[in-house]
């Protein structure tokens, strides 16, 4: 039929001899009552399948579908549930077509048709699942690219050959030696551990951050920690499923101390800093500080290496672990406990001192961010003034006086007018004109 097929390449031989192979397996289906009995419980299965899928798909959604709003653990549970009702149909067929494979081969003692039919069925499955339920991007190119090749070989009834002849074959990594599908099973493995981990990291960081009788520093510790524990188990995972030992991470372990003495002294000092900052809880997120350098701002992120700043104008400053061992940090919020500020002005020397303090006092007090404690607002005499009396106010609020908490401003504009009200005036400098006779000529 093919002609001489010794003098082909070696790939053309068994791809012909593949084809020769599925053509007597059709012939023999085409020629076979119990091939077309099993073709007809095919069709009656998905028929079957396809009634019940359009009687019972739209009570399924309607009894999955919480209420809008509800967010408890049955609520949750059904919405994820609801995601996989596509998958209704063709498992509905798989399941018919089983049964009636159990019935072919009971009856005629083979039951390779419908065997095949039941595995394109999953393969319907594997399809809808990744196009319509799948909505992760990275999961999706899995699926595109890793299970629905998987399952086209399993519907082909090849994916056991395809196993054995990638076992068969071998990479060599100095005295460790793998088969390819060791390296695509740990590919595969790796990437779905990674990604659970990830989620998992996510999910358990969320519930940490949630719990507020926590101090931030120990939700930040033992965010850290659980991620670290995490992404640890899903690398030891990925070793035992690879079939790598154990013991060959020692190599690993001197490698990495090397590269230490070597040249990463400086990023493990910053992983090393960053655990005692989340261990003494000095410096963490929400905490408003100033550096040695002049740089400040609010800390909005804690990672591995650095701590992020977001400045007034909304920049972004990365700064070192380290830094905030070595270096004088100020600590403004110091997790939330209260500031001192104070605004000067100048009355004129006519003005009675005995009832200034009162009204000044009274008017920043009025102020809803002043607190009464650990002081209320306290008016000082504070010097002789060319044009006048200076004066201090000094206040105490909860929070920085900053892009949103103008509290200066405010109380600047409170003493302004109080002193308007009071008839209180602030001096201006005074200003000598001399006018000579010839500038009058």
């Amino acid at each position: 039929m093919f002609g001489d097929l010794a003098n082909q390449p070696e790939i053309i031989q068994r791809s012909i001899g593949y084809a020769v192979q599925g053509w007597d397996i059709a012939k023999g289906w085409l020629l076979s009552a119990a091939a077309w009995s099993q073709f007809g419980l095919l069709a009656l299965s998905f028929l079957a399948a396809w009634y019940l899928t359009k009687k019972m798909r739209p009570h399924l959604e309607r009894w999955l579908t919480p209420e809008e709003g509800r967010a408890s653990i049955l609520a949750t549970l059904r919405r994820f549930v609801l995601v996989f009702v596509p998958l209704l149909l063709p498992l509905l067929a798989w399941i018919f077509t089983g049964i009636g494979e159990g019935l072919t081969r009971a009856l005629f003692g083979s039951g390779a048709v419908i065997a095949f039919g039941k595995r394109v069925f999953l393969l319907i499955a594997a399809r809808i699942l990744v196009q319509e339920i799948i909505t992760e991007p990275f999961l999706k190119l899995l699926g595109k690219y890793i299970l629905l090749p998987i399952m086209a070989l399993y519907a082909l009834g090849i994916l056991d050959d395809s196993i054995a002849r990638l076992n068969e074959m071998t990479v060599s990594l100095g005295n460790i030696t793998f088969s390819v599908m060791a390296i695509i099973r740990g590919v595969i493995s790796g990437s779905i551990l990674f990604w659970l981990g990830r989620w998992s990291n996510d999910q358990t960081g969320s519930y940490i951050q949630r719990q507020e009788e926590m101090r931030p520093a120990t939700r930040e510790l033992a965010q850290k920690g659980a991620e670290f524990a995490i992404f640890g188990v899903a690398f030891l995972l990925l070793m035992n499923i690879m079939g790598i030992p154990l013991t060959s991470l020692a190599v690993l372990g001197g490698a990495i101390g090397v590269g230490l003495g070597l040249g990463l002294q400086k990023i493990a000092s910053n992983y090393i800093s960053g655990i005692i900052l989340l261990l003494e809880g000095q410096a963490t997120v929400g905490d408003y500080v100033a550096l040695d350098n002049g740089e400040e701002g609010t800390i909005v992120k804690t990672t591995a290496r650095a701590m992020i700043l977001e400045t007034f104008d909304g920049r972004w400053i990365v700064v070192p672990n380290e830094d905030f061992i070595t270096t004088r940090v100020v600590n403004y919020s110091d997790q939330g406990s209260a500031n001192r500020y104070e605004v000067g002005f100048r009355v004129r020397f006519d003005t009675d001192l005995d009832k200034l303090p009162g009204i000044v006092e009274a008017a920043v007090a009025s102020h809803p961010a002043v607190l009464d404690k650990p002081m209320p607002p306290d008016c000082e005499f504070r010097d002789f003034a060319e044009t006048g009396f200076d004066f201090a106010v000094e206040f105490w609020v909860n929070g920085i006086d900053d892009g949103k908490n103008k509290f200066t401003s405010d109380v600047r504009f409170l003493i302004w007018k109080a002193l308007k009200e009071n008839g209180i005036e602030v001096p201006f400098p005074p200003r000598m004109l001399i006018l000579r006779p010839e500038d009058l000529a």
